[in-house]
């Protein structure tokens, strides 16, 4: 039976605590205080409130009381969908306080378990709101700061008897987050029923082909909802404009073919889609802030850049991100973005200059030679006067740069909003690389498919012709910043699992490995892929 089941067993008072209960509260006795003070007498911060708490206002009962009925049935029925959200059940034990109840015979035990209910409370709005890891922890490469409450917010709202409309509040509001449950719930359900069904043999299926394999590719289409139910064997019109559906939804080329990356993403586990979602929850929690009625969006795993008009999608370009190697991977932060750079130079970050650079300038003085040599005072150095063979990465004491050119590594254009990671968006030359699937080759920035188009968008309503107004400071040549009257927030994120449009859940590939680790820590904190069953 689940713990949220047997609410119903203590409605009645009676049947919860073997003692007289006044309907009021009163000054506890001296058992209940102690027993309380101990338990709340941990170093945790969650505890010190809680003492806190009680001692304020005399070690008066919350939860075991006559006429809190209502209010214990409003946590155990939050704590009843902690699953549902993709936490840690047992964290909160809400089992485990139903028998303490049952169980409860002193002063002492009423004591403990005030202390049990209250903390399972503050850890339950702890989590709920903010997430139940701490992201920067867990992976140096994401930098969000959840936002969370301090204890003597929730507790405050405890003491109003605001505990249900409390709860409800500091769960994630975006459309998002209640999309990702219900897909939670609805594959929860097909993985009961048995999953998808058998994978798709074979490494290409094309349209005109039929037999086994192409029954197979039909059959996992229709458990996954991209085409109805059909007896056909053959690779059809209606087959291939399934196959289309799936790869929109999977970042794939829509071509209609079940080629090699298509059938991989085809084959992958409900139980890993699962955890993609679980993991896109508790990132959803982490982000759990005013994202700005216009915001810039960038899902590392999507590749693309968006900007996002009152939750509506109003533009959005192809992306090239970091490469999968440790020191250049883009992070994941939320910033204002404060100016754009038409015409930039590109000054070369120090780890470049040292690490790529140097060497090559140690073997041939003349090598990148688009580059300038800078000085500690910002004049150009002459490459003639300088014994490159002398210095280290440690002791090199020049800084590299290019000027503005059609040819700079930043393009045209780049968007700043100034962090400690050094990242922003920009234009690159390299235009081929957005025609790839996976488009992981930057030092860690955002290089954009349409900076141009990006401007003009970023500019709209600063200037009265953004596309005109941009052309004009491109053509003179000159280095030109543009500051914006209103910052934009930008969002940096890492979603495997999100809706789109339509509300159908999308999965892109782990690119960087964050997923895993994510999940291993959520499950190593006790949430489980399948409702428990007891």
């Amino acid at each position: 039976m689940k713990p949220f089941l047997r609410v119903a067993a203590f409605t009645s008072l009676s049947l919860i605590l073997a003692m007289p209960l006044t309907a009021q509260p009163v000054v506890a006795p001296d058992p209940f205080a102690r027993a309380l003070a101990v338990a709340a007498g941990g170093e945790a911060v969650a505890d010190r409130a809680i003492a806190a708490f009680y001692t304020a206002r005399g070690h008066a009962p919350v939860w075991t009381v006559a006429g809190a009925e209502a209010l214990r049935a409003d946590l155990f029925a939050a704590l009843s969908r902690a699953e549902a959200h993709g936490l840690p059940v047992a964290r909160y034990d809400a089992a485990a306080l139903a028998n303490a109840f049952r169980a409860a015979r002193t002063e002492g035990d009423r004591g403990r378990l005030e202390y049990a209910m209250t903390r399972a409370f503050l850890d339950f709005a702890h989590d709920l709101q903010g997430g139940a890891l701490q992201p920067h922890d867990l992976l140096s490469a994401v930098k969000h700061q959840p936002q969370r409450l301090a204890p003597e917010a929730h507790l405050e709202a405890l003491a109003r008897g605001d505990v249900a409309g409390w709860l409800a509040a500091l769960v994630p509001q975006g459309t998002a987050y209640a999309q990702l449950m219900r897909a939670r719930m609805d594959l929860q359900a097909q993985l009961a029923a048995g999953g998808w069904g058998a994978t798709v043999p074979g490494d290409s299926l094309k349209p005109g082909q039929s037999g086994p394999a192409v029954v197979a590719l039909r059959d996992r289409l229709v458990a996954m909802g991209f085409m109805p139910a059909s007896a056909t064997r053959d690779y059809d019109d209606s087959l291939r404009r399934a196959v289309q559906r799936f790869q929109l939804a999977h970042g794939l080329e829509a071509n209609g073919i079940a080629g090699a990356s298509t059938l991989r993403a085809l084959n992958v586990a409900p139980e890993d889609r699962m955890k993609a979602i679980v993991v896109a929850l508790e990132r959803e929690r982490w982000l759990n802030t005013d994202r700005g009625a216009r915001h810039i969006w960038v899902n590392l795993t999507d590749f693309t850049a968006k900007v996002v008009d009152q939750g509506r999608v109003t533009f959005s370009t192809r992306a090239v991100i970091g490469k999968d190697v440790p020191d250049q991977q883009s992070p994941e932060f939320s910033d204002e973005m404060e100016l754009v750079v038409i015409n930039p130079s590109w000054s070369v970050p120090r780890s470049i200059t040292v690490k790529e650079y140097l060497p090559l300038m140690q073997r041939n003085p003349n090598a990148a030679g688009h580059l300038q040599l800078v000085d500690s005072r910002g004049r150009v150095v002459s490459r003639g006067s300088v014994n490159f063979g002398k210095y280290s990465a440690k002791t090199f004491p020049f800084s590299m740069r290019q000027p503005p050119s059609s040819g700079n590594a930043l393009g045209l254009v780049k968007f700043l909003f100034p962090n400690e990671w050094n990242i922003y968006l920009h234009d690159t030359p390299s235009k081929s690389l957005f025609d790839h699937e996976v488009r992981a080759y930057s030092h860690g920035c955002i290089r954009l498919g349409d900076p141009f188009d990006f401007a003009y968008e970023i500019l709209a309503g600063q200037v009265e012709d953004p596309r005109d107004y941009f052309h004009k400071v491109l053509n003179s040549g000159n280095e030109t910043g543009v500051r914006l009257d209103q910052h934009i927030p930008i969002h940096i994120t890492y979603f495997t699992a999100f809706p789109d449009a339509k509300g159908r859940i999308n999965y892109r590939g782990d690119i960087y490995g964050r997923d895993a680790a994510i999940w291993q820590a959520l499950q190593a904190a006790g949430v489980e892929l399948m409702p428990h069953r007891s």
